[in-house]
């Protein structure tokens, strides 16, 4: 269960920490990757905090592509998924040749990509995408941004919206508790980065009513 917890932080949590950072001081995220990757390996070395080395080594995956993608790239929604799956190539080598240091952190980081994944199949869905490449570029324009976003949550609160949210929502909520069923504490660390891409998205869905 801890794997789990530790999991589900570092989806949620450190996302509204990146998220500042990289508008303000973007070459700083990229750069922090290697202290994440320092310490991930300090973590390996104890055997006592094996499996949070481990799953730090995933997030560090993740923090790096999130830098890239939301420091230059965000302006362009159709290149999010793929620079967030940049460390795909690691994950699959982590996880089919079982290497024993890094595969709560790769599940970690698939569980993490899945929902960005879906998050994404859900924008295109409900077709918000071009008030996504908007909202990027005046986002320091608060009067701007503010139609922006009512066009966006009318669009999403449509009967067409809520259902694919349910729908998606569900589909989530369903691979992560079946992952759970597992004894395996890889599994363990999917299911809550996966599930907790859920907190997430409604915690910054709640923000954008909140400035509407």
């Amino acid at each position: 269960m801890a794997i789990w917890l530790g999991a589900a932080f570092l989806v949620s949590v450190p996302v509204f920490f990146q998220a500042p950072l990289v508008r303000q001081a973007p070459w700083i995220s990229l750069i922090l990757t290697v202290g994440w990757l320092s310490l991930s390996r300090q973590w390996l070395e104890d055997e006592s905090r094996h499996h949070w080395g481990s799953i730090m080594w995933g997030f560090s995956l993740t923090w790096f592509c999130g830098s890239i993608y939301w420091s230059w790239l965000r302006w362009e929604p159709l290149w999010h998924l793929p620079i967030e799956a940049i460390a795909l190539p690691w994950a699959i080598w982590a996880i089919f040749k079982r290497q024993n240091s890094y595969l709560v952190g790769a599940w970690f980081y698939l569980g993490s990509l899945v929902g960005t994944g879906i998050t994404d199949i859900y924008f295109y869905l409900t077709d918000v995408v071009p008030q996504w490449r908007e909202l990027m570029q005046l986002e320091s324009n608060v009067e701007m941004v503010r139609p922006l976003l009512q066009s966006a949550i009318a669009q999403i609160q449509t009967p067409w919206g809520m259902i694919w949210m349910m729908l998606l929502a569900l589909w989530i909520m369903a691979i992560g508790i079946r992952a759970m069923a597992s004894k395996q504490i890889h599994h363990w660390a999917f299911s809550g980065a996966l599930l907790c891409t859920l907190v997430v998205d409604s915690l910054f869905g709640i923000s954008a009513v909140l400035l509407n």
